[in-house]
Protein backbone atom coordinates (compact mmCIF):
# COMPACT_ATOMS: atom_id res chain seq x y z
CA UNK A 1 0.00 0.00 0.00
CA UNK A 2 1.16 3.58 -0.54
CA UNK A 3 1.28 6.44 1.96
CA UNK A 4 -1.42 8.56 0.31
CA UNK A 5 -3.80 5.60 0.31
CA UNK A 6 -3.25 5.28 4.08
CA UNK A 7 -3.75 9.01 4.63
CA UNK A 8 -6.89 9.12 2.48
CA UNK A 9 -8.42 6.40 4.62
CA UNK A 10 -8.00 8.70 7.65
CA UNK A 11 -9.37 11.74 5.82
CA UNK A 12 -6.03 13.46 5.30
CA UNK A 13 -5.54 15.06 1.88
CA UNK A 14 -1.75 15.35 1.81
CA UNK A 15 1.22 14.20 3.83
CA UNK A 16 1.65 16.68 6.73
CA UNK A 17 5.26 15.57 7.29
CA UNK A 18 6.74 15.61 3.78
CA UNK A 19 8.55 18.97 4.18
CA UNK A 20 11.37 19.60 6.64
CA UNK A 21 12.25 23.25 5.92
CA UNK A 22 9.78 26.00 6.85
CA UNK A 23 11.06 28.08 3.91
CA UNK A 24 9.46 25.63 1.43
CA UNK A 25 6.72 24.15 3.63
CA UNK A 26 3.23 24.98 2.25
CA UNK A 27 1.49 23.40 5.23
CA UNK A 28 3.25 25.75 7.62
CA UNK A 29 2.87 28.83 5.43
CA UNK A 30 -0.80 28.29 4.58
CA UNK A 31 -2.18 26.88 7.81
CA UNK A 32 0.23 27.05 10.76
CA UNK A 33 1.88 30.46 10.41
CA UNK A 34 -0.63 32.13 12.70
CA UNK A 35 -1.59 29.11 14.80
CA UNK A 36 1.51 27.31 16.10
CA UNK A 37 3.96 29.22 18.30
CA UNK A 38 6.93 28.33 20.42
CA UNK A 39 6.34 29.04 24.14
CA UNK A 40 8.94 31.85 24.07
CA UNK A 41 7.24 33.61 21.14
CA UNK A 42 6.10 36.69 23.08
CA UNK A 43 9.57 37.34 24.47
CA UNK A 44 11.20 37.01 21.04
CA UNK A 45 8.64 38.96 19.01
CA UNK A 46 8.14 41.77 21.51
CA UNK A 47 6.18 44.93 20.64
CA UNK A 48 6.78 46.31 17.11
CA UNK A 49 5.89 49.82 18.28
CA UNK A 50 9.02 49.68 20.50
CA UNK A 51 11.60 47.64 18.54
CA UNK A 52 13.78 45.54 20.84
CA UNK A 53 16.55 43.01 20.36
CA UNK A 54 16.12 39.28 20.98
CA UNK A 55 18.94 36.74 20.96
CA UNK A 56 17.84 33.15 20.33
CA UNK A 57 19.92 29.97 20.17
CA UNK A 58 18.45 26.81 18.70
CA UNK A 59 19.66 23.58 17.17
CA UNK A 60 19.01 22.69 13.54
CA UNK A 61 15.34 22.01 12.97
CA UNK A 62 14.15 23.73 16.15
CA UNK A 63 12.10 26.26 14.21
CA UNK A 64 14.35 29.33 13.83
CA UNK A 65 13.44 29.87 10.17
CA UNK A 66 9.77 29.19 10.93
CA UNK A 67 9.94 31.84 13.66
CA UNK A 68 11.52 34.31 11.24
CA UNK A 69 8.65 33.76 8.80
CA UNK A 70 6.16 34.22 11.63
CA UNK A 71 7.84 37.46 12.70
CA UNK A 72 7.67 38.72 9.11
CA UNK A 73 3.99 37.82 8.81
CA UNK A 74 3.12 39.52 12.11
CA UNK A 75 5.09 42.65 11.23
CA UNK A 76 3.22 42.88 7.93
CA UNK A 77 -0.06 42.60 9.83
CA UNK A 78 1.12 45.28 12.26
CA UNK A 79 2.08 47.59 9.38
CA UNK A 80 -1.30 47.16 7.72
CA UNK A 81 -3.01 48.41 10.90
CA UNK A 82 -0.58 51.21 11.82
CA UNK A 83 0.03 53.13 8.62
CA UNK A 84 1.84 56.07 10.21
CA UNK A 85 3.85 54.01 12.71
CA UNK A 86 5.01 51.11 10.57
CA UNK A 87 8.16 49.05 10.99
CA UNK A 88 10.82 48.89 8.27
CA UNK A 89 12.06 45.30 7.97
CA UNK A 90 15.55 44.26 6.90
CA UNK A 91 16.05 40.54 6.18
CA UNK A 92 19.76 40.04 6.97
CA UNK A 93 20.12 36.35 6.14
CA UNK A 94 22.00 36.14 2.83
CA UNK A 95 25.60 36.88 3.73
CA UNK A 96 27.41 35.43 0.70
CA UNK A 97 27.37 38.62 -1.45
CA UNK A 98 28.83 40.71 1.36
CA UNK A 99 31.42 38.14 2.38
CA UNK A 100 32.51 37.61 -1.23
CA UNK A 101 33.03 41.32 -1.84
CA UNK A 102 34.75 41.69 1.52
CA UNK A 103 37.13 38.85 0.75
CA UNK A 104 38.06 40.39 -2.61
CA UNK A 105 39.38 43.48 -0.81
CA UNK A 106 41.92 41.37 1.09
CA UNK A 107 45.22 40.26 -0.34
CA UNK A 108 47.42 37.20 -0.21
CA UNK A 109 46.98 34.79 2.68
CA UNK A 110 44.41 37.11 4.29
CA UNK A 111 41.87 35.67 1.84
CA UNK A 112 41.92 32.33 3.60
CA UNK A 113 38.50 31.79 5.28
CA UNK A 114 39.63 31.92 8.90
CA UNK A 115 41.95 34.89 8.38
CA UNK A 116 39.33 36.73 6.31
CA UNK A 117 36.68 36.32 8.99
CA UNK A 118 39.14 37.57 11.61
CA UNK A 119 39.25 40.86 9.65
CA UNK A 120 35.45 41.28 9.72
CA UNK A 121 34.40 44.17 12.00
CA UNK A 122 31.25 45.74 13.37
CA UNK A 123 31.27 48.45 10.71
CA UNK A 124 31.21 45.75 8.03
CA UNK A 125 27.97 44.47 9.56
CA UNK A 126 26.65 48.03 9.67
CA UNK A 127 27.60 48.61 6.03
CA UNK A 128 25.86 45.36 5.02
CA UNK A 129 22.67 46.28 6.86
CA UNK A 130 22.69 49.82 5.49
CA UNK A 131 23.18 48.39 1.99
CA UNK A 132 20.13 46.13 2.33
CA UNK A 133 17.99 48.87 3.88
CA UNK A 134 18.95 51.62 1.43
CA UNK A 135 18.56 49.38 -1.64
CA UNK A 136 15.12 48.26 -0.45
CA UNK A 137 14.08 51.85 0.29
CA UNK A 138 15.29 53.21 -3.07
CA UNK A 139 13.45 50.38 -4.85
CA UNK A 140 10.22 51.54 -3.25
CA UNK A 141 10.82 55.25 -3.80
CA UNK A 142 11.41 54.51 -7.49
CA UNK A 143 8.47 52.05 -7.53
CA UNK A 144 10.41 49.26 -9.24
CA UNK A 145 8.41 46.21 -10.29
CA UNK A 146 10.22 43.70 -8.09
CA UNK A 147 11.61 45.55 -5.06
CA UNK A 148 14.19 43.84 -2.88
CA UNK A 149 13.54 43.01 0.75
CA UNK A 150 10.25 42.98 2.62
CA UNK A 151 10.20 46.54 3.94
CA UNK A 152 6.69 47.65 2.92
CA UNK A 153 5.03 50.27 0.75
CA UNK A 154 6.26 53.84 0.44
CA UNK A 155 3.47 56.27 -0.44
CA UNK A 156 4.10 58.88 -3.13
CA UNK A 157 2.69 61.64 -0.91
CA UNK A 158 5.17 60.80 1.85
CA UNK A 159 8.09 61.02 -0.60
CA UNK A 160 7.06 64.57 -1.49
CA UNK A 161 7.18 65.44 2.23
CA UNK A 162 10.95 64.90 2.37
CA UNK A 163 12.68 68.27 2.76
CA UNK A 164 15.79 69.23 0.79
CA UNK A 165 18.14 68.08 3.54
CA UNK A 166 16.49 64.65 3.73
CA UNK A 167 16.56 64.38 -0.07
CA UNK A 168 20.30 65.10 0.06
CA UNK A 169 20.73 62.50 2.82
CA UNK A 170 18.90 59.84 0.81
CA UNK A 171 20.98 60.63 -2.27
CA UNK A 172 24.19 60.39 -0.21
CA UNK A 173 23.07 57.06 1.24
CA UNK A 174 22.18 55.82 -2.24
CA UNK A 175 25.57 56.92 -3.57
CA UNK A 176 27.33 54.75 -0.99
CA UNK A 177 24.95 51.87 -0.32
CA UNK A 178 22.44 51.37 -3.15
CA UNK A 179 23.43 48.10 -4.83
CA UNK A 180 20.62 47.29 -7.24
CA UNK A 181 21.55 44.89 -10.03
CA UNK A 182 18.59 45.89 -12.22
CA UNK A 183 19.95 49.28 -13.37
CA UNK A 184 23.23 51.07 -13.84
CA UNK A 185 24.43 52.89 -10.74
CA UNK A 186 24.54 56.39 -12.25
CA UNK A 187 21.30 55.99 -14.19
CA UNK A 188 19.44 54.83 -11.08
CA UNK A 189 20.96 57.59 -8.93
CA UNK A 190 19.91 60.30 -11.36
CA UNK A 191 16.42 58.78 -11.56
CA UNK A 192 16.24 58.98 -7.78
CA UNK A 193 17.50 62.58 -7.89
CA UNK A 194 14.74 63.53 -10.32
CA UNK A 195 12.10 61.75 -8.22
CA UNK A 196 13.26 63.72 -5.17
CA UNK A 197 13.32 66.96 -7.23
CA UNK A 198 16.87 67.65 -6.17
CA UNK A 199 18.42 70.05 -8.67
CA UNK A 200 22.16 69.92 -9.31
CA UNK A 201 22.66 71.99 -12.48
CA UNK A 202 24.43 74.76 -10.52
CA UNK A 203 27.09 72.23 -9.56
CA UNK A 204 28.37 72.23 -13.14
CA UNK A 205 29.82 75.76 -12.89
CA UNK A 206 33.48 74.57 -12.85
CA UNK A 207 32.88 72.77 -16.15
CA UNK A 208 31.11 75.85 -17.51
CA UNK A 209 34.02 78.09 -16.47
CA UNK A 210 36.54 75.81 -18.18
CA UNK A 211 34.54 75.67 -21.40
CA UNK A 212 33.86 79.42 -21.34
CA UNK A 213 37.53 80.29 -20.88
CA UNK A 214 38.52 77.94 -23.70
CA UNK A 215 35.91 79.46 -26.05
CA UNK A 216 36.92 83.01 -25.02
CA UNK A 217 40.59 82.42 -25.80
CA UNK A 218 39.71 80.74 -29.09
CA UNK A 219 37.35 83.61 -29.97
CA UNK A 220 40.01 86.23 -29.30
CA UNK A 221 42.57 84.40 -31.41
CA UNK A 222 40.18 83.94 -34.33
CA UNK A 223 38.57 87.40 -34.04
CA UNK A 224 41.86 89.25 -33.86
CA UNK A 225 43.60 86.94 -36.29
CA UNK A 226 46.31 86.27 -33.67
CA UNK A 227 47.37 82.91 -34.97
CA UNK A 228 50.96 83.66 -34.13
CA UNK A 229 49.99 83.66 -30.44
CA UNK A 230 49.56 79.88 -30.60
CA UNK A 231 53.32 79.67 -30.60
CA UNK A 232 53.49 81.43 -27.21
CA UNK A 233 52.43 80.10 -23.82
CA UNK A 234 49.79 82.65 -22.80
CA UNK A 235 46.72 81.15 -24.60
CA UNK A 236 47.38 77.83 -22.94
CA UNK A 237 47.98 79.51 -19.59
CA UNK A 238 44.61 81.26 -19.73
CA UNK A 239 42.86 78.03 -20.71
CA UNK A 240 44.59 76.16 -17.87
CA UNK A 241 43.50 78.84 -15.37
CA UNK A 242 39.91 78.39 -16.54
CA UNK A 243 40.05 74.64 -15.94
CA UNK A 244 41.68 74.83 -12.49
CA UNK A 245 38.34 74.79 -10.55
CA UNK A 246 37.20 71.72 -12.47
CA UNK A 247 40.51 69.91 -12.04
CA UNK A 248 40.71 70.76 -8.33
CA UNK A 249 37.15 69.60 -7.68
CA UNK A 250 37.61 66.40 -9.63
CA UNK A 251 40.87 65.64 -7.84
CA UNK A 252 39.35 66.29 -4.40
CA UNK A 253 36.35 64.01 -4.95
CA UNK A 254 38.43 61.36 -6.66
CA UNK A 255 40.39 60.84 -3.45
CA UNK A 256 37.26 61.03 -1.31
CA UNK A 257 35.57 58.43 -3.52
CA UNK A 258 38.69 56.26 -3.44
CA UNK A 259 38.73 56.28 0.37
CA UNK A 260 35.04 55.35 0.50
CA UNK A 261 35.49 52.47 -1.95
CA UNK A 262 38.46 51.14 0.03
CA UNK A 263 36.75 51.42 3.43
CA UNK A 264 33.35 50.16 2.23
CA UNK A 265 34.58 46.60 2.00
CA UNK A 266 31.19 44.94 1.40
CA UNK A 267 30.26 47.20 -1.53
CA UNK A 268 30.76 46.90 -5.25
CA UNK A 269 31.15 50.57 -6.07
CA UNK A 270 33.84 51.85 -8.48
CA UNK A 271 35.84 54.98 -7.73
CA UNK A 272 35.09 56.70 -11.04
CA UNK A 273 31.34 56.13 -10.75
CA UNK A 274 31.19 57.34 -7.17
CA UNK A 275 33.31 60.40 -7.92
CA UNK A 276 30.92 61.50 -10.68
CA UNK A 277 27.97 61.26 -8.30
CA UNK A 278 29.67 63.06 -5.41
CA UNK A 279 30.55 66.00 -7.64
CA UNK A 280 26.80 66.59 -8.11
CA UNK A 281 26.72 68.07 -4.58
CA UNK A 282 27.93 71.55 -3.71
CA UNK A 283 30.59 72.00 -0.99
CA UNK A 284 27.91 73.57 1.23
CA UNK A 285 25.59 70.58 0.78
CA UNK A 286 28.14 67.87 1.44
CA UNK A 287 30.63 69.62 3.67
CA UNK A 288 30.81 68.03 7.11
CA UNK A 289 28.42 65.22 6.18
CA UNK A 290 29.31 61.71 7.41
CA UNK A 291 30.66 59.33 4.80
CA UNK A 292 31.96 55.75 5.26
CA UNK A 293 35.55 56.66 4.39
CA UNK A 294 37.18 55.56 7.65
CA UNK A 295 37.54 52.28 9.52
CA UNK A 296 35.25 53.20 12.40
CA UNK A 297 31.61 53.02 13.44
CA UNK A 298 31.02 56.71 14.20
CA UNK A 299 30.16 57.67 10.61
CA UNK A 300 27.94 54.61 10.23
CA UNK A 301 25.91 55.55 13.30
CA UNK A 302 25.36 59.04 11.87
CA UNK A 303 24.33 57.59 8.51
CA UNK A 304 21.96 55.23 10.33
CA UNK A 305 20.39 58.21 12.09
CA UNK A 306 19.93 59.92 8.73
CA UNK A 307 18.22 56.81 7.37
CA UNK A 308 15.94 56.66 10.41
CA UNK A 309 14.98 60.32 9.93
CA UNK A 310 14.05 59.66 6.30
CA UNK A 311 12.05 56.58 7.25
CA UNK A 312 10.22 58.53 9.96
CA UNK A 313 9.00 61.01 7.37
CA UNK A 314 7.94 58.10 5.13
CA UNK A 315 5.81 56.58 7.91
CA UNK A 316 8.24 54.08 9.48
CA UNK A 317 8.85 54.63 13.19
CA UNK A 318 11.30 51.74 13.69
CA UNK A 319 13.56 49.20 12.02
CA UNK A 320 13.56 45.46 12.67
CA UNK A 321 16.56 43.43 11.44
CA UNK A 322 16.09 39.67 11.12
CA UNK A 323 19.32 37.66 11.34
CA UNK A 324 19.12 33.99 10.36
CA UNK A 325 21.05 31.24 8.52
CA UNK A 326 24.42 32.30 9.93
CA UNK A 327 25.77 28.78 9.32
CA UNK A 328 25.04 28.72 5.57
CA UNK A 329 27.58 31.07 3.87
CA UNK A 330 30.24 29.08 1.99
CA UNK A 331 32.99 31.00 3.80
CA UNK A 332 31.56 29.68 7.10
CA UNK A 333 30.30 26.29 5.92
CA UNK A 334 28.67 25.36 9.21
CA UNK A 335 31.86 25.65 11.30
CA UNK A 336 31.14 26.90 14.80
CA UNK A 337 34.43 28.82 15.12
CA UNK A 338 33.82 30.57 11.79
CA UNK A 339 30.28 31.50 12.84
CA UNK A 340 31.63 32.95 16.06
CA UNK A 341 34.27 35.02 14.22
CA UNK A 342 31.63 36.43 11.87
CA UNK A 343 28.88 37.13 14.39
CA UNK A 344 30.71 38.27 17.54
CA UNK A 345 31.47 41.81 16.26
CA UNK A 346 27.71 42.34 15.91
CA UNK A 347 27.16 41.67 19.62
CA UNK A 348 27.74 45.26 20.65
CA UNK A 349 25.24 46.74 23.10
CA UNK A 350 25.47 50.23 21.60
CA UNK A 351 24.37 48.89 18.21
CA UNK A 352 21.88 46.29 19.46
CA UNK A 353 20.22 48.90 21.69
CA UNK A 354 20.34 51.76 19.19
CA UNK A 355 17.08 53.76 19.57
CA UNK A 356 14.40 52.71 17.11
CA UNK A 357 16.37 49.62 16.07
CA UNK A 358 15.61 46.02 17.00
CA UNK A 359 17.46 42.82 16.10
CA UNK A 360 15.98 39.34 16.01
CA UNK A 361 19.06 37.11 16.06
CA UNK A 362 18.13 33.47 15.38
CA UNK A 363 21.41 31.65 15.90
CA UNK A 364 22.69 28.05 15.84
CA UNK A 365 22.97 26.40 19.25
CA UNK A 366 26.68 25.72 18.62
CA UNK A 367 27.39 29.40 19.28
CA UNK A 368 25.94 29.26 22.78
CA UNK A 369 28.92 27.26 24.05
CA UNK A 370 31.30 30.11 23.13
CA UNK A 371 29.56 32.43 25.58
CA UNK A 372 30.87 30.42 28.52
CA UNK A 373 34.44 31.03 27.36
CA UNK A 374 34.18 34.81 27.04
CA UNK A 375 35.72 37.26 29.47
CA UNK A 376 34.26 40.16 31.38
CA UNK A 377 35.16 42.66 28.66
CA UNK A 378 33.01 40.82 26.11
CA UNK A 379 29.98 40.75 28.41
CA UNK A 380 30.41 44.42 29.23
CA UNK A 381 30.38 45.22 25.52
CA UNK A 382 27.56 42.85 24.54
CA UNK A 383 25.38 43.21 27.68
CA UNK A 384 23.51 40.02 26.85
CA UNK A 385 21.43 40.49 30.00
CA UNK A 386 19.63 43.29 28.11
CA UNK A 387 19.07 41.39 24.85
CA UNK A 388 16.07 39.13 25.72
CA UNK A 389 18.28 36.07 25.35
CA UNK A 390 16.75 32.60 24.90
CA UNK A 391 19.62 30.13 25.58
CA UNK A 392 17.91 27.22 23.85
CA UNK A 393 14.82 26.98 21.63
CA UNK A 394 13.57 23.82 23.32
CA UNK A 395 10.30 21.96 22.69
CA UNK A 396 8.42 19.84 25.19
CA UNK A 397 6.80 16.57 24.19
CA UNK A 398 3.40 18.17 24.71
CA UNK A 399 4.26 21.12 22.44
CA UNK A 400 5.45 18.77 19.69
CA UNK A 401 2.27 16.70 20.07
CA UNK A 402 0.23 19.89 19.53
CA UNK A 403 2.35 20.76 16.48
CA UNK A 404 1.68 17.32 14.99
CA UNK A 405 -2.05 17.51 15.68
CA UNK A 406 -2.25 21.00 14.13
CA UNK A 407 -0.48 19.87 10.95
CA UNK A 408 -2.78 16.88 10.58
CA UNK A 409 -5.78 19.16 11.02
CA UNK A 410 -4.36 21.54 8.40
CA UNK A 411 -4.23 18.71 5.85
CA UNK A 412 -7.68 17.31 6.70
CA UNK A 413 -10.30 16.80 4.00
CA UNK A 414 -13.59 18.70 4.32
CA UNK A 415 -15.92 17.16 6.85
CA UNK A 416 -13.23 14.95 8.38
CA UNK A 417 -11.76 15.24 11.88
CA UNK A 418 -8.89 12.76 12.19
CA UNK A 419 -6.83 12.77 15.35
CA UNK A 420 -3.18 11.80 15.69
CA UNK A 421 -4.16 8.87 17.88
CA UNK A 422 -6.43 7.49 15.13
CA UNK A 423 -3.34 6.62 13.09
CA UNK A 424 -2.30 4.21 15.85
CA UNK A 425 -5.64 2.96 17.16
CA UNK A 426 -5.19 1.52 20.65
CA UNK A 427 -1.65 0.29 20.04
CA UNK A 428 0.15 3.48 21.11
CA UNK A 429 -1.17 5.69 23.89
CA UNK A 430 -1.11 9.46 23.88
CA UNK A 431 1.29 9.43 26.82
CA UNK A 432 3.71 7.21 24.92
CA UNK A 433 3.51 9.49 21.87
CA UNK A 434 4.37 12.51 24.03
CA UNK A 435 7.34 10.69 25.59
CA UNK A 436 8.62 9.64 22.17
CA UNK A 437 8.19 13.11 20.74
CA UNK A 438 10.15 14.55 23.68
CA UNK A 439 13.11 12.34 22.77
CA UNK A 440 13.02 13.75 19.21
CA UNK A 441 13.61 17.27 20.63
CA UNK A 442 12.73 19.48 17.65
CA UNK A 443 10.03 19.69 14.94
CA UNK A 444 12.34 18.68 12.09
CA UNK A 445 13.31 15.40 13.77
CA UNK A 446 9.65 14.82 14.56
CA UNK A 447 8.58 15.29 10.93
CA UNK A 448 11.41 13.11 9.64
CA UNK A 449 10.49 10.33 12.06
CA UNK A 450 6.77 10.43 11.30
CA UNK A 451 7.43 10.44 7.56
CA UNK A 452 9.77 7.44 7.94
CA UNK A 453 7.16 5.71 10.13
CA UNK A 454 4.40 6.16 7.56
CA UNK A 455 6.62 4.81 4.78
CA UNK A 456 7.76 1.84 6.87
CA UNK A 457 4.18 0.93 7.80
CA UNK A 458 2.86 1.19 4.23
CA UNK A 459 5.78 -0.82 2.84
CA UNK A 460 4.91 -3.65 5.23
CA UNK A 461 1.45 -4.29 3.68
CA UNK A 462 -0.06 -4.74 0.24
CA UNK A 463 -2.96 -2.98 -1.44
CA UNK A 464 -5.03 -6.18 -1.26
CA UNK A 465 -4.47 -6.57 2.50
CA UNK A 466 -4.08 -3.05 3.94
CA UNK A 467 -3.78 -2.31 7.63
CA UNK A 468 -5.12 1.10 8.67
CA UNK A 469 -3.41 1.50 12.05
CA UNK A 470 0.28 1.55 12.92
CA UNK A 471 1.28 -1.11 15.44
CA UNK A 472 3.27 -0.38 18.57
CA UNK A 473 6.00 -2.77 17.34
CA UNK A 474 6.39 -0.75 14.11
CA UNK A 475 6.35 2.52 16.08
CA UNK A 476 8.98 1.40 18.60
CA UNK A 477 11.33 -0.22 16.10
CA UNK A 478 11.22 2.76 13.72
CA UNK A 479 11.77 5.16 16.62
CA UNK A 480 14.76 3.16 17.89
CA UNK A 481 16.40 3.15 14.45
CA UNK A 482 15.73 6.86 13.93
CA UNK A 483 17.16 7.83 17.34
CA UNK A 484 20.26 5.72 16.65
CA UNK A 485 20.73 7.42 13.27
CA UNK A 486 20.17 10.85 14.78
CA UNK A 487 22.73 10.16 17.50
CA UNK A 488 25.31 9.39 14.79
CA UNK A 489 24.38 12.66 13.04
CA UNK A 490 24.81 14.60 16.29
CA UNK A 491 28.26 13.09 16.76
CA UNK A 492 29.22 13.88 13.17
CA UNK A 493 29.47 10.24 12.11
CA UNK A 494 26.94 10.55 9.25
CA UNK A 495 25.05 13.16 7.26
CA UNK A 496 21.67 14.31 8.54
Amino acid sequence: MNVQQFLDHHGINSNPFAEEDAQTDPVFKDHCLNRIYHPTWDKIYGDPSEPATSLVFGEKGSGKTAMRLQILAHLQQFNSKHDGERVFVVDYDDFNPFLDRFRETLGGSRRKPRRALAEWKLWDHMDSILSLAVTSLVDRVLDVKQPSGVAGTVHAGDIDRLDRHQARDLLLLAACYDHSMAETFQGRWHRLRRRLKFRTFLMHWPLAVGIAMTLLVAGVIVGQDWWESLKSFWPYAFIAVGWIPMIARTWKWFWKARRIVRRLRVGNRETKQLRKVLTQFSPAQIGGQPLPDKERTDDRYELLLKLQGILKTLGFSGIIILVDRVDEPHLINGQAEAMQQFLWPLLDNKFLKHPGLGFKLLLPIELEQFLDREDREFFQRARLDKQNMVPSLEWTGEALFDVTAARIKACTADGQQPALSSLFGDSVSERRLIEAFRSLRVPRHLFKFLYRLLVAHCNAFTDENPVWTISSEMFESTLAVYLRDQDQVDRGLRAG
